[in-house]
Order: C-alpha cells, then structure tokens, then sequence
C-alpha cells in the first residue's frame, strides 16, 4: 500500500512532483474512499501546484 502522508511529504520536501506522483495522486482522488484529511493533503499539493510553488519535472 502507498502511503499519501510520506508522498506528499517528499513532494514538499523536494519541491517538486514527478508524472509518477502526479498519476498515483490522481489515481488516489479517483477513489472515492479517501478520508477527509487525505483529502486535504491532495488539496495542499493542488495549491502548490496552482500557486507555483511545485514544479512538475519527469
């Protein structure tokens, strides 16, 4: 199993997301059994994605 806790971290950490992240991220978000905190996690990397403080790279 994935944990999204240490994902996002690595993703913040590093300031930056991989496709990998990207498509395991919205695969999680497609699942409609995550917990409201889960949820929560995905909209703070949403943010940063919107607000440019993550960039995407390969």
């Amino acid at each position: 199993m994935i944990n999204l806790e240490t994902t996002i971290e690595k993703i913040f950490t590093t300031r930056r997301i991989t496709r990998h992240d990207q498509q395991l991220l919205m695969c999680l978000f497609s699942q409609n059994s995550l917990s409201p905190s889960d949820k929560d996690l995905l909209d703070r990397v949403y943010e940063a994605l919107h607000q440019g403080r993550l960039r995407v790279v390969d």
